[in-house]
């Protein structure tokens, strides 16, 4: 078993996990590099491997930064199935088409500029389209929280909730190889219990292999009464300026 971090590795963004055996290869997320001047061109390296030999997704949640390139993975030739709860297929649904939208309105302006300055060689290409997109989107498959699934016949999974935004899931992956199973657990981003709206993060017992969310992994968060306290003066600035 090879596990291969293609994103999110002493960096945030472009969560991107590859898990290749003898006889399978899959992906756990499929996100986007965002922020700094590095970006543009990360995410056009990012998918250096042969997307056709990819047989399944399993995504944590719609967040860009975990989803953002499954558009660009299926215009290079990714046929199989992407699962996800059924929440992150509504919210990829929106924020897909959304992201490729921005794709060919950057691409535009680009090619506007290259050839004012002059610059008349050939057209600079949108990382994907929104066609391309609504192509993505129907390869996703919604799941139910707590429903195992088997994707390869040596391939288990299960979506738990995380708590961090709606749909979003810990993933339990089971992998059987050589007469033998290990289970991986794919945090994803991890919510704060005792939140509104999202449930708590569900409990997982153990694991073999475990890859967990560390952004803030030496930071401590605010109680809910601080945050409170925060929304309520950022909405009382926001009337004092509308009033002004």
């Amino acid at each position: 078993m090879k596990l291969t971090f293609l994103g999110a590795a002493r960096e945030v963004t472009g969560s991107c996990y590859l898990l290749e055996t003898a006889e399978r290869r899959f992906l756990v997320d499929c996100g986007m590099f965002q922020g700094g001047k590095e970006a543009r061109r990360k995410n056009r390296e990012a998918l250096d491997f042969d997307p056709r030999g990819i047989e399944f997704v399993l995504l944590t949640h719609a967040h860009i930064d975990h989803s953002g390139l499954l558009p660009r993975l299926v215009a290079l030739g990714f046929r199989g199935p992407i699962f996800a709860t059924r929440a992150t297929c509504d919210l990829l649904e929106v924020m897909l088409p959304d992201s490729a939208h921005i794709q060919e309105k950057e691409a535009a302006w680009q090619n506007r500029a290259r050839h004012h300055r002059g610059r008349l060689r050939r057209d600079i290409a949108p990382l994907y389209t929104v066609a391309q997109a609504e192509a993505c989107i129907r390869q996703i498959h919604g799941i139910p929280y707590g429903k195992e699934i088997q994707p390869h016949p040596a391939v288990r999974a299960r979506f738990l909730d995380a708590g961090h935004i709606l749909g979003s899931a810990i993933v339990e992956v089971w992998v059987h190889e050589c007469a033998k199973t290990k289970k991986l657990v794919y945090s994803g981003d991890l919510g704060q219990p005792s939140r509104p709206i999202v449930k708590d993060p569900a409990a997982v017992d153990k694991a073999d292999i475990l890859l967990v969310e560390s952004t803030y992994g030496n930071r401590m968060h605010r109680g809910m009464d601080e945050t409170v306290d925060e929304l309520v003066e950022a909405i009382n600035l926001k009337t004092s300026v509308s009033r002004f």
